[in-house]
């Protein structure tokens, strides 16, 4: 784990395999780390560039602004810190949002993206609709063993096969995510206000250019298929595609699945890009 430092935080990072540059963004109240399904399945076939975002993880304290462009830049940030001048970046809920804006930002050093579980407009990541509030409120209160459950529904379809042991699952995503399910820590609301007033939808068009695919989770009630294949309307070119069986913790419950699909969309975007520098 490496580190460097901003004006207002320090970022912690992590370099991990060889091969073609794949940047990982993660979402609302997780670690760098929680890719470590996409870092052991992929490490023979990228370098991957994972980290903790602003207020959380290692990346504490943090003393400026929680916003999709503060984290956008961060990003932009490490990537000069790897010395790589482009990559392929792959972002999950939050993540994807702040893939997108970091593409906006400086689209000549996004060779492609793949947006998981995300959203066009990211305040629709924010909303409160009834089953957020009831499942947020039950996050929050009951014993720690009710609360993990909570989380747990959060992310995982009720039906998944691992969901019958749901004391070991717990455990396991706690391992991944980087804290216990039952704790929620105060960056989770600084990170869902980002959401909330963050909206670059307007401007997706400009991503035409960049070879994007976008990949929702059939029930996933945090970012619907809906929202999905909206973003991929608005980005031309784009390919969607929808996980049957599947909830917002897709990259951890179809770990197998998400590695293939980014593995050979990446592969196929970096022959392009090879291409078009000849």
């Amino acid at each position: 784990m490496a580190s460097i430092a901003r004006a207002d935080c320090e970022l912690h990072y992590e370099l991990t395999g060889g091969g073609i540059p794949l940047l990982l963004i993660q979402g609302v109240g997780v670690v760098g780390g929680g890719w470590r399904p996409q870092i052991e399945g992929l490490a023979g076939s990228f370098q991957m560039l994972t980290f903790d975002n602003r207020g959380i993880g290692r990346s504490i304290p943090c003393r400026g602004p929680v916003t999709i462009e503060a984290m956008a830049e961060d990003a932009r940030a490490l990537m000069d810190a790897a010395g790589w001048k482009s990559a392929h970046v792959a972002g999950h809920s939050m993540g994807g949002v702040i893939a997108q804006q970091l593409a906006l930002d400086v689209p000549d050093r996004v060779r492609s993206l793949s947006l998981l579980c995300t959203f066009a407009r990211a305040k629709d990541g924010a909303r409160l609709t009834p089953w957020v509030l009831w499942m947020t409120l039950r996050t929050r209160i009951g014993t720690r063993r009710m609360r993990s459950r909570a989380f747990l529904e959060m992310l995982y379809p009720r039906d998944f096969e691992q969901f019958s042991d749901a004391d070991t699952l717990a455990s396991c995503t706690s391992a991944i995510v980087g804290r216990d399910l039952a704790d929620s820590p105060p960056i989770i609301m600084k990170q869902v206000r980002a959401l909330a007033r963050h909206d670059c939808s307007g401007a997706l068009g400009k991503l035409a250019g960049i070879p994007t695919q976008v990949i929702s989770a059939e029930h996933d009630r945090i970012a619907p298929p809906q929202y999905g294949q909206r973003l991929a309307e608005l980005i031309h070119g784009a390919t969607f595609e929808e996980i049957h069986a599947a909830s917002h913790g897709l990259p951890l419950q179809y770990p197998a699945l998400i590695n293939g699909r980014l593995r050979a969309f990446i592969s196929e975007a970096e022959a392009q890009f090879s291409l078009s520098r000849r």
